[in-house]
Formats: structure tokens, C-alpha cells, sequence
């Protein structure tokens, strides 16, 4: 009988051993294989994000192929519009071109024609020029002399008012004769020398409105009344000469009378849509009369010196007020208010003689 083979782990040949590293090999990569394809099949949501990321990066693709078929469109048709407009303008220039040679080749009566209306247009901006500097002049001052040098007055402004006061102490200088004149008849009332200076003052500071400004009149003396009917608180222009001849003649027509409301005429400045930038004051005195009718028929200097503030406390803010101070006996201290009223307000002050303007 053979004898048995005793196993050993030496009796093991070659090709087991490679056999068996074979099959671990094998076993290994199925392993491997095996977790890989379980990876891609449990992260299926990494795959989908990248496909929407693709489709968004088409699409945004898509959109500026989109816009920039719109843009190059622009450009034809910008560059359309730039041919159209080359060949106007080569259209112009030719026109031009054949303007001028017909002007070349106009005849010498045409170019003089042309040459006398160039001067006529010339010598008519030149009149214009000095009639604006002049100013509006409808009436011609000229008393003795110029005096306008010797006024101090502030002229011009862009809409300017006056103030003329129309009370009875206008009527004369002096209180014995003023009551004297309130009882004569209107015509002789308005023919008084203190009242026709007033008139003329008036006359005066018309004729040096600047052409282009704007204008009102009032009188005042219980109330306040513009000039024309129906403009109070409407700026007039000086332009409409027509108009502003209507105003002058109705002042005419105007007798002083009553009491002085000083407080009334500065309030009315504040009444226009545009507040005036230079106003004339022509009065004799301060005011006798405040908003309403005084109790007592006479008034000492400190009372109408009290009704005198009231008013400038009335007067709007800004405006400079130029004061034409005619004479009147017995009130000592409307010189040195009207005076510090003009300073204050950056206007001028100036008490005229009998013969000005």
C-alpha cells in the first residue's frame, strides 16, 4: 500500500499560489466597481445640477446672440440715418454754393439796396439803444435847466410805484391857508402852486421810467386809489405810452382832500403779485389817520409820530423807498423820520425847492 501524503503549507505548487492572488485580485475589483456604480446611482442630484447649469449657460448663449443681432440692427439703422443726413447736407452745401454765386453775380443796384437797409436797420437799433437809456420821456422837463443832477434820486427799477399823497395839507404850505383853499371850489383847489408841483414831480419821475419796466401810481389819503380805474395791485407797463398818458391826464382830475393814512399806502405794496424794487413817496408830513378814522378832529406831533412808525412797521421788508419831501409848517419831525427811512432802506431822501422839477 502507498504510503499517505502528509499536507504541508510548503507543498503548496506555483500555481495555486498565483491562482489564489488571481482571485483576490478578481474579488477586489469587483469591490471597487461595485461602490462606484453605487455612488453614481445614490448622487443622481450632482448630475442634474450640472445639466441645468449646462442649459442656463445655453440659454444665456442664446440671449446675447439675441441681443446682439439687435444691437448690429441699431447700427444699420444709426448708420442709415448718418447717410441720410450726409447727403442733406451735401444738398445744403450745394445750395449755399449756388446762393452765394448768384449773389456774385448780383447786379450793383441789388448790393446797394442791401447795403442802405443794413444802414437803416443799424441807425434804428442805435435810436432803440438810446431811447432805453434815455428812458420813456413822453413829456419834456425842462424847467431851468437839467436838474436831474441835483435830485440824488435813486430812478429806474424793473417795477416801480408812486406813492403821491392826495390829502388836504397838499393844498398849501401853511394851515391858515390850506383851510382857506378847502373851501374853495375843486378847480381852484387843484390849482394850487404846492399840489401843481406835486403834479409835475409826478410828470417828472415818469419821464425816467426805463422803457422795458413796470409801473403803478397811487394817491392816497384815507384810502388808496390807483390812477386808472380798475388797476390796483396790477403792475401797468411802461411800454403801452397810450395807457400810461391816460394815467397822467386823470391825474388831473384828482383834488386833495381829508386826512393822511400813511399806514394804508404801505400796506398796499405788499398787495402786488410782485412786490416793487424802488417806490417814490411824495408828501408833505407824517400821517394824521391810522387804518381807521380818529376819534378827535386834531392830533399833536407825538400821535402822528406814533401812527408814522406804525406805518413803517407795515411797509413790506426789502423795498427801497425814495422820499420827495415838499414843505409844511408846523411839522418838525416828518424831516429827520422820512430822512432815517430813506437810509434805512437803501432809498434816497431830498426836500426840493419851489421851482423843481
Amino acid at each position: 500500500m502507498a504510503r499517505k501524503r502528509k499536507f504541508t503549507t510548503f507543498s503548496l505548487s506555483f500555481l495555486d499560489i498565483m491562482s489564489c492572488g488571481f482571485g483576490a485580485v478578481a474579488l477586489i475589483f469587483l469591490i471597487i466597481k461595485h461602490d462606484i456604480d453605487r455612488q453614481q446611482l445614490e448622487n443622481p442630484t450632482e448630475l442634474s445640477a450640472e445639466v441645468n447649469m449646462l442649459n442656463e449657460d445655453i440659454q444665456a448663449a442664446k440671449d446675447l446672440r439675441v441681443r446682439a443681432r439687435n444691437i448690429l440692427s441699431d447700427i444699420d439703422q444709426q448708420l442709415l440715418q448718418a447717410q441720410g443726413l450726409a447727403r442733406q447736407i451735401n444738398e445744403d452745401i450745394r445750395a449755399t454754393r449756388t446762393r452765394l454765386a448768384d449773389l456774385g453775380t448780383a447786379d450793383e443796384n441789388t448790393l446797394d439796396q442791401l447795403k442802405k437797409e443794413i444802414q437803416s436797420l443799424q441807425q434804428r437799433k442805435q435810436e432803440l439803444e438810446e431811447e432805453n437809456e434815455k428812458g420813456n420821456d413822453l413829456r419834456e422837463i425842462t424847467g431851468q435847466g437839467n436838474r436831474q443832477y441835483l435830485t440824488g434820486l435813486k430812478l429806474g427799477g424793473q417795477r416801480i410805484v408812486i406813492l403821491l399823497d392826495a390829502s388836504a395839507s397838499m393844498l398849501d404850505e401853511t394851515l391858515v391857508n390850506i383851510i382857506r383853499r378847502r373851501n374853495m371850489s375843486p378847480e381852484q383847489q387843484r390849482a394850487a402852486a404846492k399840489w401843481q408841483r406835486a403834479v409835475a414831480t409826478v410828470e417828472w419821475l415818469v419821464a425816467k421810467f426805463p422803457v422795458n419796466s413796470q409801473y403803478q401810481i397811487y394817491t392816497f389819503n384815507t384810502d388808496v386809489n390807483a390812477l386808472l380805474p380798475n388797476t390796483k395791485n396790477q403792475w401797468l407797463a411802461v411800454s403801452n405810452r397810450r395807457q400810461l398818458q391816460e394815467a397822467l391826464d386823470s391825474l388831473g382830475n384828482v383834488t386833495p382832500s381829508k386826512g393822511t393814512s400813511l399806514i394804508k399806502a404801505f400796506s398796499s405794496l405788499g398787495e402786488f403779485p410782485q412786490l416793487p424794487d424802488n417806490v417814490f413817496l411824495i408828501t408833505d408830513g407824517l400821517p394824521t389817520q391810522g387804518k381807521s378814522a380818529p376819534r378827535s378832529k386834531t392830533i399833536d406831533g407825538n400821535g402822528r409820530m406814533r401812527l408814522y412808525n406804525q406805518a413803517v412797521g407795515a411797509l413790506p421788508r426789502g423795498i427801497p423807498i425814495n422820499v420827495i419831501l415838499a414843505p409844511m409848517e408846523g411839522d418838525t419831525l416828518a424831516a429827520a423820520a422820512y430822512w432815517q427811512l430813506a437810509q434805512r432802506s437803501k432809498g434816497s431822501f431830498m426836500s426840493p425847492s419851489k421851482d423843481w422839477p
